[in-house]
Parts: structure tokens; sequence; C-alpha cells
């Protein structure tokens, strides 16, 4: 068994503008004897970019940016980019995080060969409405009722009418191919699903409505305990073992 001791906090918000309501979420990523770190730095008024710093060692922390790492740049985004994570597969970085734009919060993805310069490729979970998930979700059947009766989580609004996407969020790929394709977790509430494609580019609309006639095929887990009976969603990206992938799950936002 892993035993685990803990450090206390290594993080914590500061006076600056882009950091000065919290900090927390982090992506992080060892390389040599450096672990880097991205994490979630949130503003006054829930305006969240990311930050980062890099470790000697795994409690000393060597370089602290004064200034956001990356920040919202495109509507999808515009209220703020939310609880990354990271991987390298292959010669690539990937990380991915939550895109919210005051109403939608959907996953993301940013790739990188330096782990400096990232492109933003935009939204790569469902571009549907929680209508439409609905309408597929009950087409396909035999799949937890919670998937398609979140009324009262979507439609919080005085306007019914709103268009609200799905909420797709925690999205994290494994840390290597498998079987020469990309492999990644994400989170429609309740349960959390896996996608695996030969490339980006299959992760069409199309693709995902066909995703979701045959969603009971994609879940991974679902809520079972009390404690996690609202939902369930990732946390760190799977770690490769001996017996198989490591994976943890969380009951968070």
């Amino acid at each position: 068994m892993t035993e685990i001791k803990k450090e206390g906090i290594l993080l914590s918000k500061t006076d600056l503008e882009f950091e000065n309501e919290a900090v927390l979420n982090p992506a992080a990523i060892r390389i040599g004897d450096n672990v880097h770190i991205f994490y979630r730095a949130v503003r006054n008024g829930n305006y969240s970019s990311i930050g980062y710093c890099r470790l000697d060692g795994p409690l000393t922390i060597a370089e602290r940016w004064t200034k956001p790492f990356m920040v919202p740049e495109f509507d999808y985004e515009s209220h703020g980019i939310e609880d990354p994570r990271i991987v390298k597969i292959d010669d690539l970085y990937y990380m991915t995080y939550t895109a919210y734009d005051g109403t939608n919060a959907r996953g993301a993805l940013a790739t990188s060969k330096d782990m400096v310069h990232f492109k933003k490729h935009g939204i790569i979970v469902p571009p549907i409405t929680y209508a439409e998930f609905v309408f597929l979700a009950e087409s396909a059947g035999k799949v937890n009722v919670n998937y398609y009766r979140n009324q009262k989580f979507y439609y919080q609004e005085a306007d019914p009418e709103k268009k609200i996407m799905l909420w797709d969020k925690n999205v994290m790929f494994f840390p290597r191919k498998i079987n020469g394709k990309l492999v990644f977790l994400h989170r429609i509430r309740p349960g959390i699903q896996i996608v695996s494609v030969n490339s980006l580019k299959d992760l069409t609309k199309e693709y995902w409505q066909e995703y979701f006639l045959n969603l009971q095929e994609h879940i991974v887990i679902d809520p079972v305990f009390a404690h996690e009976l609202n939902y369930i969603g990732g946390g760190c990206p799977p770690i490769e073992t001996e017996h198989g992938a490591d994976l943890s799950w969380g009951t968070g936002n």
C-alpha cells in the first residue's frame, strides 16, 4: 500500500490581481528533477486564468510567475480557463482545461512541443445543446436516468429558452496512445466516460451523435455511494502502472 505524507499548503493566493481570490486545482508534470505546476488562478469576480510555478524536487518553489501563464482569448472561454491537466504523448504536451463563457463550461485543449508556447485547439467535447443530448440519451436507453434529468442544474436561469450547451468537463488524456489511438476521459453528469479516436479531427458533431446513441458502451464509472450520488468527476490524468492504469475520482465540480 502506498503511504501518503501530508506536507501542508504549497501555494497560496497572492495580492497579484490575477490570483487574489484563490489558487487551486493544478496540473503537474515532472520533467527530470523539476515539477512544473499549472494552476487555476482566480481573481475577484470568479474570473480564472492559469498560473505557473516550477519546483526543484517535490516541495521547493524555484520559480513562480507574477503574471498568468495562459489567459482567456476567445468567446468560449471569456469568463475563465479553469482546472488544467497536462500529459506528454510522444513529443507533444496536451493541456486540457475547462473553458467557461459565463453560461457554459466545456473541455478545451491546448498543445505544445516545448511546454512554453501553447496552441489552443478550442472546445473538443460535444458541440451540442443539453436539449439535444437529452434526446440522444433517451433514445439510447439503458443508461442512468440522471444523465437526462438535470433540468434543475441546466435551467437555473429565468429564461428557459436560453441556449445552454451540454456541460462536459474534466477532460484528461491517457499519457500515451493505446493501439495507436488518442484516449481521454471526460465527465458528463453524473458519471465519467471514455473516448478513443485516431485523430482529434474525428471529434465531429456526427461522431458525438453516434457516441450518445451508444452511450452505455462509453461509461467508465457512475455514482454508487451516498457521498457521490449527484455526480463524480475525474482527478489527475491516469498513471500507468505494471497492473494497468491507476485512476482517481472525486466529487467536486
